[in-house]
């Protein structure tokens, strides 16, 4: 670490909004976001149990169970896999079309008049019932079936067309010409849909988000359907999506977008794609859909520049686990069940599988209690899969001036797009000069970037960077301790820049010559 001069110290306390209550604490019952601002993306296979003919009275059922743990996650956009089978749940005979589909998720998330049963009875166990606040008012059912099943996105902020080709909704990928990997054809036996979002004007972007329920089985063949689906969808998210690094959507021609694409969405627009892809990865040893969906061309782990992510390096996996026994089992065993994000543009606050099995006294959430059957049986009797849910803090529109952070935070590590603030700042100063960071709140992302002049940075005392510029971070404020950086003698004058990514961050900023901004 650099040298320090604590006699001389002027720190600057930085308040950026009031900090909110902590809504994360499983181990108190708390299973909600940090903060406000994060996007909880939830992907679940139902097993049927989203069904018209299913009963939707209160009870040990899976409908309530079902009701319940949505109400606990309360996910901003939820992706649901094996709905509108009625035969599957065993209550019926039919598949449910998109209209019955689409009113069945009304009924389930806001109560009503049960059309579907004789005597029309009022629904007695919905989400609202236990979340009375939450709702995911926008609803998109895939026209695309199995003749058993159907995917469907929930979101709550309405679908926009982000890239100007009319579509804010595909239930399906448009046929891919083969081309490099792709090799031809769609998203598969169910359809890989997209639901394009339109966030808030908080955010610098918006929101992409992919879900499909991939071919079933354990042959051979099983597999290079559900490979073979991952690669056009692959193709699909780099070159319509992202340009294929040409900055024009689909340069080659060869996805039947109709009316084609007409721009790139919003850099600062994530894709997150979701769902059940029937394949454990980490533990059979292959290159699977998973593999290809994030990184296409080289399913190989190391990188590389033809991925997904929307500078093309590789999009993320989710990473989760269950808070207390940190499995990684989605049902039956493995990990069938996926989050994949571009992490050039979204970072992971956190990811986790949600199994009631793993809960005990204060950890279970409010809206569990009162379930009349076994909590610690909920999620078996909701389905045979667990919900995968992952927290993202997405770009936030820049809150500050632009010209004072061009520096060092248009990229980081060449990798993370920008902007992405609630809060930035910047002062010039002159060397030598030693930074110190400290006191952040719990659970803040922090940013330092650091140019000189001339001649080199050293960094925690060790560490020499090239000028003009470096960008350090993303820093876990509740684990970084101390942190200094020193311009040495010679350094000539320097720019020190800083963000906040979470409003109601605080830290300090202390320099060595008595300098504060």
């Amino acid at each position: 670490m650099g040298s320090m001069r604590p006699a001389c110290i002027f720190a600057v306390l930085l308040f950026v909004a009031a900090a909110l209550p902590a809504q994360w604490s499983p181990a108190t019952g708390q299973w909600g976001k940090t903060l406000a601002d994060d996007v909880r993306v939830m992907s679940y296979n139902v097993q049927d149990c989203l069904c018209s003919t299913n009963t939707k009275q209160a009870g040990a059922n899976n409908w309530t169970a079902l009701a319940r743990i949505v109400a606990a996650m309360r996910p901003d956009v939820l992706v649901l896999q094996e709905c509108a089978d009625n035969s599957g749940n065993g209550t019926g005979t039919t598949m449910d079309t998109v209209a019955n589909m689409t009113t069945v998720i009304n009924l389930f998330l806001h109560g009503g008049t049960d059309t579907f049963t004789a005597g029309s009875p009022p629904v007695g166990a919905y989400v609202q019932l236990y979340a009375p606040t939450f709702d995911l008012p926008y609803i998109f059912v895939s026209t695309v079936h199995d003749n058993y099943n159907r995917n469907i996105i929930l979101s709550r902020w309405p679908f926009a067309d982000l890239n100007g080709d009319t579509q804010s909704q595909l239930s399906n990928i448009p046929n891919v010409t083969a081309h490099l990997y792709a090799g031809g054809g769609n998203g598969g036996i169910r359809g890989f849909m997209f639901a394009e979002i339109n966030l808030p004007s908080t955010y610098a972007g918006d929101l992409i988000v992919g879900n499909a329920h991939l071919k079933a089985g354990g042959t051979a063949a099983d597999h290079t359907q559900r490979v073979n689906a991952a690669r056009n969808v692959a193709y699909y998210i780099d070159h319509l999506l992202n340009g294929a690094g040409t900055g024009t959507p689909d340069p080659f021609a060869k996805i039947a977008d109709a009316p084609a694409a007409a721009f790139l969405p919003n850099p600062n627009t994530a894709v997150v794609l979701g769902g059940d892809w029937n394949e454990d990865e980490v533990t059979n040893g292959t290159v699977g859909p998973a593999a290809w969906l994030t990184e296409a061309l080289t399913p190989d782990g190391v990188g590389g520049t033809d991925g997904t992510d929307r500078n093309r390096t590789d999009m993320a996996l989710d990473g989760a686990q269950d808070f207390f026994t940190a499995s990684t089992s989605t049902g039956f065993s493995a990990k069938y069940d996926y989050i994949a994000f571009q992490d050039s543009v979204a970072a992971r606050r956190r990811g986790f599988v949600f199994n009631t099995a793993s809960l005990g006294g204060a950890s279970i959430p409010a809206a569990l209690i009162g379930y009349p059957g076994t909590i610690s049986s909920m999620t078996t009797t909701a389905s045979d899969h667990r919900p995968v849910i992952v927290d993202f803090i997405l770009p936030r529109a820049l809150a500050c001036n632009t010209a004072a952070i061009d520096l060092g935070f248009a990229k980081l590590g060449g990798n993370m797009l920008f902007p992405r603030f609630a809060a930035c700042g910047s002062t010039a100063v002159g060397a030598p000069v030693t930074l110190a960071l400290s006191d952040a709140a719990p659970s803040a992302l922090i940013y330092i970037g650091v140019g000189a002049t001339t001649g080199f940075l050293n960094i925690a005392g060790g560490t020499i960077l090239p000028t003009p510029l470096s960008v350090l971070g993303p820093f876990q404020s509740d684990a970084l301790g101390a942190f200094s950086i020193t311009i040495p003698n010679g350094a000539g004058s320097a720019v020190v820049q800083w963000a906040i990514v979470d409003p109601g961050a605080t830290f300090s900023l202390a320099f060595s010559n008595g300098l504060s901004f």
